[in-house]
């Protein structure tokens, strides 16, 4: 039988499509690396998962194929260098952080602002009381942090955890008040952030928004006091609403591409390719060259550029080495890329098409980042 329309209301609203505001949560992308990687206050290894330590003590992050149904990856972070003594400015995190022009449904900084839900796989070694904290951007408002206790009950054993967030947690106004607006643009918005360890700088009251940096409780654990412990995450879901629905599974193509948006790269040492072809050229001059990327997603804004290992421009004669490689300041924008090749080795001809590549290695990469 013909069916001429779907009855919208015999349909759960919780099927629908993108519900989970998170970008890959389910840790399937690793644009960066896949092996252990010191956390070092930035993006080190899975995409969008930004890693933080202040302090003696140290961590690594990296793939695992450890995950609850066994069919999947999660982020395993690992302590490399124990601190069991937490001063007041240490601290040891995880965090994503989301667009603000991706959160308007929230309709944070109104009365009727949303309930929001995180859910998440956890485990480690280490029971007991860990905190996870939200942090709204200021905008044209004011910054409001939020922070929650949960436990991890079981040593050595997945286990699912629900955060349910009231935007007057606390019985505060905050974030229903004009204060509490998300900024609307590609600025940062929220940050979620799975803390590790916090000194007492960073200690604020448990499921209440407040102002100032309180990330943390007094009872979270300090997770980094033994070499021994590790802490594993994957399937991390925010959603509007009171309520946490099965996680939302996207297609690896379709998480690439949300994650090409803040990061591309282009590297020799994944393509097995001696002579990595970045981009068509033309010289300029005899020792100047320019070429053009087409980045394959709209970036969140007009990138930075990191090259690493030798580069190098061929004319289909001759292969020259390129000494300065920098982002063009004409035409450079978030949909293209301009390359400004100078102080190439002498053989160039002007205005002679040319390809810029990895020039005989595999240890050549380009990098180009718009992250929050």
């Amino acid at each position: 039988m013909a069916v001429s329309r779907i009855n919208e209301a015999g349909l759960n609203v919780n099927q629908y499509g993108n519900r989970n505001l998170i970008i890959n949560g389910a840790m399937q992308v690793w644009q960066r690396a896949t092996s252990a990687v010191a956390a070092a206050n930035g993006y080190n290894t899975v995409d969008r998962w930004k890693h933080f330590k202040s302090g003696a003590g140290a961590f690594t992050t990296e793939r695992s194929t450890d995950h609850p149904t066994g069919t999947g990856y999660s982020l395993k972070c690992q302590v490399t260098t124990a601190d069991t003594s937490i001063a007041a400015t240490d601290y040891a995190f995880t965090e994503t952080n989301l667009e603000g022009q991706n959160l308007q449904q929230l309709q944070y900084g109104t009365s009727t602002a949303k309930d929001v839900t995180v859910s998440f796989w956890v485990k480690s070694n280490k029971t007991g009381i860990y905190c996870l904290s939200l942090y709204k951007a200021a905008g044209s408002g004011t910054a409001y942090m939020y922070r929650k206790e949960y436990t991890i009950d079981a040593a050595n054993t997945w286990e699912k955890k629900v955060v349910t967030i009231s935007p007057t947690a606390g019985s505060t106004a905050l974030i229903t008040a004009s204060a509490g607006a998300i900024p609307n643009s590609n600025a940062m918005g929220l940050q979620i952030v799975f803390g590790f360890t916090w000194g007492s700088n960073f200690h604020g009251t448990d499921d209440t928004w407040q102002t100032g940096s309180g990330y943390g409780t007094s009872n979270q654990v300090n997770w980094l006091d033994s070499t021994s412990n590790n802490f594993y995450l994957t399937e991390v879901q925010l959603e509007v609403g009171d309520t946490a629905t099965d996680f939302e599974h996207r297609t690896f193509a379709d998480e690439l591409q949300r994650c090409q948006r803040y990061y591309y790269i282009m590297d020799s040492s994944t393509t097995n390719g001696n002579y990595l072809r970045y981009c068509n050229a033309f010289f300029k001059s005899a020792t100047a060259a320019e070429g053009v990327i087409h980045l394959p997603v709209e970036m969140r804004a007009t990138p930075t550029l990191t090259k690493t290992g030798t580069i190098g421009m061929y004319d289909g004669s001759n292969l020259l080495n390129i000494s300065t490689f920098v982002l063009g300041n004409d035409g450079s924008n978030n949909k293209i890329v301009v390359i400004d090749a100078n102080n190439i080795a002498s053989g160039g001809v002007q205005y002679r098409p040319g390809v810029i590549l990895s020039s005989n290695n595999q240890t050549s990469k380009v990098e180009l980042s718009a992250e929050l």
